[in-house]
């Protein structure tokens, strides 16, 4: 969905929640149509919570494109199984979606829910634990049986025993009345209860006062090919509402004004970071005028990107699915070697897959994208849930002297500019160059003010015509490994150019001919010039937040942006002074990052892995840094982070 923003304002702060009734201090009171309350809140955190098959993410992914559609500023996390299937009513079988959605600039999903819908008794006690007091909580009491009660734990029924007396309680019979709005349709019960999504995500919107005829238009587009089911799927989503608008239960409803004041002026859509990310390699594929190709094997986070580029083969996009990790990134490289702006997308397990073409990659010279969209590891690890832990990999881990630029998005927006700096960087100097994205910014989404074609950069390069190097005897030929003066960038030739045949492989090179070579002298003198050109790639200098000339910095990269900013409103809001800064570039850093670093006494450097940033920082500056971690599979709460942060500054 798209909305028009005008004029831009100020940031607004994220500082402490003064709750009531489970949501913030309402701005103003009115009464609606209906006679109802209706209270104006600055924003909301609501999460939806049910068994992985009770599409949980569908909902969520409904209420945020009206959310966005509206013009309000959001933040989401969706958050689901690692079984494609887990057993049903289990806590491991929880899927959840929050969404943060505001009048104002927001950074985050939200640290709390102040509202959660849990479809069945393992969806509230999975959940239950970050509901704040005094929050609501609509529960689905049809689930809540002996025997689904039994799964999770709970001997007796908390909606009776008195476990949730801190909370504002709504007990409502999805299932029962979902059946009871869908009997003209003449579905099996079965059928029916399916739509019992729907009937919340009506509720939902009638409480917040969300859009609802785009949702409409999308359930008969989705179910186009099965028209019974879609009306019954718009004739549930309507009971829903209806049934807010009309039960007591409900006293009151919100809303939630647009954030137009949020924004600079553009043309906005809601958009995950996986497909910010393909879209801004195609983009970085037209702006370079170059064919984009993806080789790719499907994993866990990554695959959307895959998904989604088979679709834009209008654009010049080639996608081939390969049998594995290895085919994947070496039909790439070919591409690469043809002439292509050439891309692979995996995770760390593909990584460690990858890694022998990577350094291939690195030998040879050429441009390529290794999109790195990092989980929970070792091994399969988490395979739905994120973490920062892959950039030892991306740094060192392929055999010898293998150097690769590395860059990171911080929002899921950003996923767009990193992947044209990321296209920048390979095709100027002739490189593979990473990409460490993560799955909290793959699959969370955020509003997109879509660019100007004229603002995007231009990434045009030119490949080698004919021969670059004179012999003493005046014959012209052509030398691969001739290089740019400033940029260390060898020729790109591509196959087929008459006289410009040469040598490709993994065995060393001579400088200049592109022979093969065993000189020790030469290997040192290549090993070094490669280190070389990606020392100097250029790099904006290192940007830091510090209005109040404080004694503390906390350095972010990559996801952290989000909650780390969160965090230094909150201290800047009581008082406390906290400098930040955050990294897109890991390799190179900054040219001035080391002197930025001299002049704080304390450094905090949050990450979702046991250090990894933290290491290089102190191993290439010799900083003290503080390591601030952690690796549960989540990212960061704001409140963690400002509690973490005012320590450093009192030790």
């Amino acid at each position: 969905m798209t909305s028009q923003v005008s004029s831009p304002a100020e940031q607004a702060d994220e500082a402490s929640e003064a709750l009531v009734g489970g949501q913030r201090a309402p701005q103003s009171a009115t009464a609606g149509a209906d006679g109802k309350e209706i209270r104006r809140l600055d924003r909301v955190i609501i999460r939806f919570a049910g068994d992985s098959g009770d599409g949980m993410q569908l909902t969520g992914d409904r209420f945020t494109s009206e959310t966005a559609s509206f013009g309000n500023d959001l933040s989401t996390l969706p958050n689901f199984p690692a079984e494609i299937r887990a057993p049903a009513g289990t806590l491991p079988g929880v899927s959840s979606f929050q969404l943060h959605f505001a009048d104002h600039d927001i950074l985050t999903p939200g640290d709390a829910p102040n509202v959660l819908v849990a479809m069945n008794p393992a969806a509230l006690k999975a959940n239950i634990a970050d509901v704040p007091r005094g929050a609501d909580i609509i529960v689905n009491t049809d689930e809540f049986t002996k025997r689904p009660m039994a799964k999770v734990g709970y001997e007796t029924s908390p909606l009776e025993d008195g476990s949730l007396e801190a909370y504002h309680v709504h007990p409502v019979p999805l299932t029962t009345l979902t059946i009871e709005a869908l009997k003209e349709f003449g579905l099996s019960r079965k059928e029916a209860e399916r739509s019992k999504n729907m009937f919340a995500l009506g509720l939902l919107s009638w409480m917040y006062h969300r859009p609802t005829e785009n949702t409409e238009k999308f359930l008969r587009a989705k179910f186009a090919k099965k028209p019974q089911i879609a009306e019954a799927n718009v004739a549930a989503f309507r009971a829903g509402w209806n049934f807010g608008e009309t039960t007591e239960d409900f006293a009151v409803s919100y809303e939630v004004a647009p954030a137009t004041t949020a924004f600079p002026t553009g043309t906005y859509r809601n958009i995950s970071g996986n497909l910010a990310l393909s879209y801004g390699l195609i983009a970085a594929g037209r702006q370079a005028d170059l064919p984009l190709y993806l080789g790719s094997y499907p994993i866990t986070p990554a695959s959307d990107i895959l998904h989604e580029l088979s679709k834009h083969k209008n654009f010049g996009v080639r996608t081939f699915q390969a049998e594995d990790e290895i085919a994947g990134i070496g039909a790439a490289l070919g591409a690469a070697f043809g002439g292509s702006l050439a891309v692979t997308t995996t995770s760390g397990p593909g990584v460690a897959l990858k890694s022998e073409t990577i350094g291939l990659a690195v030998s040879l010279e050429l441009p390529l994208l290794i999109i790195d969209i990092q989980r929970g590891g070792p091994s399969t690890g988490l395979p739905t849930k994120t973490e920062q832990a892959d950039l030892l990999q991306a740094m060192y881990g392929r055999n010898g002297e293998a150097p690769v630029p590395i860059v990171a998005p911080k929002t899921p927006a950003d996923c767009f500019d990193a992947a044209l700096d990321a296209a920048r960087i390979a095709l100027t100097y002739r490189t593979p160059v990473f990409l460490l994205s993560d799955g909290y910014l793959a699959n969370g989404s955020e509003p997109w003010r879509i660019p100007e074609v004229d603002e995007l950069p231009d990434l045009r390069v030119q490949f080698t015509q004919g021969p670059n190097h004179e012999l003493a005897d005046g014959t012209e030929v052509f030398w691969p490994y001739k290089r740019d003066p400033q940029t260390l960038a060898r020729p790109w030739a591509v196959p087929g150019t008459p006289g410009l045949e040469h040598r490709i492989g993994g065995i060393e090179k001579q400088d200049g001919t592109g022979n093969i070579s065993y000189d020790p002298a030469n290997h040192d003198f290549m090993v070094r010039t490669r280190q070389a050109k990606v020392d100097g790639i250029e790099v904006p200098d290192l940007e830091v937040d510090d209005p109040a000339e404080a004694r503390t910095l906390v350095l972010g990269w990559g996801s952290t942006y989000g909650p780390i900013t969160a965090a230094v409103r909150r201290l800047r809001a009581a008082g406390q002074p906290i400098a930040q800064a955050h990294l897109r570039h890991l390799n190179p850093f900054p040219r001035n990052l080391g002197e930025v670093l001299k002049r704080y006494d304390k450094v905090v450097v949050p990450e979702m892995n046991l250090g990894q940033l933290a290491m290089l920082i102190r191993a290439k500056y010799l900083v003290d840094a503080h390591s601030y971690n952690q690796v549960n599979g989540m990212p960061f709460k704001a409140e963690q982070l400002a509690t973490a942060l005012q320590e450093a500054i009192d030790a």
